[in-house]
């Protein structure tokens, strides 16, 4: 890597980190995301969690052997901790391999556990930033969790593919009556259960379900809920599942069987990171759909953000 282009970088990353931490600041955000592939010679993701940083490479066919590859990385890292001021131990790195859905974020990478505790909007959460391909909380739904939040008072909540229950905690904010959160990992659902405790939040009323979504709708009598959250992978083949799970095929079906549960006047907020993805609203069995797209997406992530997100009535 020569000189000129990590002055390329380094005058990026400055611009763009001064920018984005000001307006951190002005909403009072300690989570966010600085950088997000803007050069091609510095194909990576970089997000602060409060006082860590979290740099995600995407593997990928870059020429460079081990050696050349670990000086690129260790310069890459010295212009970040230059720039923010975080200190070089204080840097994650984790590889990456792009998939096709989330079935590979949930792997675990390392048999260590590397936890902090991080707060958005008043509320604390586990992130882990070494020994997973995610770090525990998903920053791009942001405005998405503080919606729930304000429209979760004295409601009975579904959160499907839980992941760590971020959403789960909002709605507990938000004073919601009954809450059930649901993933098929025993690992997160736990780690679900320890973020709402981290908030004191935890009370009788509030389960946590390690099962399969697809099984568990089928289960779940009529008008059950109030408000459901469902942000499911794009594709996933877990052994763990009894089928295959691909959003685009599957997700009239799975928003169909949550307004069956979901009671008269009741909401689904629905979510994908389907970069092809397109609603198929005419076989839904509500007209009541909003894109909310636009409206969810975080000042970090404009311009960036490949997800899809609505809000759907009863």
């Amino acid at each position: 890597m020569n000189e000129e282009k990590l002055i390329m970088f380094r005058n990026r990353l400055t611009k763009v980190y001064r920018h984005r931490s000001k307006q951190a600041h002005k909403q009072r955000i300690s989570c966010y995301r600085i950088y997000d592939h803007d050069l091609p010679e510095f194909p990576v993701c970089i997000e602060l969690y409060d006082t860590h940083i979290y740099i995600a490479e995407y593997k990928r066919n870059h020429g460079l052997d081990e050696a050349l590859h670990h000086h690129w990385m260790t310069q890459t890292i010295h212009v970040i901790a230059e720039v923010t001021g975080i200190a070089p131990e204080k840097i994650h790195v984790k590889l990456r391999q792009r998939k096709a859905g989330r079935q590979g974020q949930y792997q675990k990478t390392d048999t260590s556990r590397h936890e902090i505790n991080v707060e958005e909007n008043g509320l604390k959460f586990i992130v882990n930033l070494d020994d997973y391909l995610d770090t525990g909380l998903f920053l791009d739904h942001r405005i998405t969790r503080k919606m729930v939040q304000e429209e979760s008072t004295g409601k009975r909540v579904l959160n499907l593919f839980a992941y760590t229950g971020s959403f789960s905690v909002y709605a507990a904010a938000g004073k919601a009556a009954a809450i059930t959160t649901v993933d098929l990992s025993n690992t997160y659902t736990q780690w679900a259960e320890r973020n709402m405790q981290l908030n004191g939040l935890a009370q009788p009323g509030y389960s946590f379900v390690q099962a399969d979504v697809l099984q568990y709708l089928a289960q779940v009598p009529s008008r059950t809920y109030d408000l459901i959250v469902m942000d499911p992978p794009t594709f996933s083949n877990s052994k763990r599942m009894e089928t295959i799970l691909d959003i685009q095929r599957d997700h009239v079906s799975l928003i169909n069987d949550c307004l069956r549960i979901l009671a008269p006047g009741g909401v689904l907020y629905f979510s994908t990171n389907a970069r092809t993805f397109v609603l198929e609203s005419d076989k839904l069995q509500t007209d009541k759909i909003k894109d909310i797209t636009r409206a969810t997406t975080p000042f970090d992530f404009e311009g960036k953000l490949f997800r899809w997100c609505y809000r759907i009535e009863k």
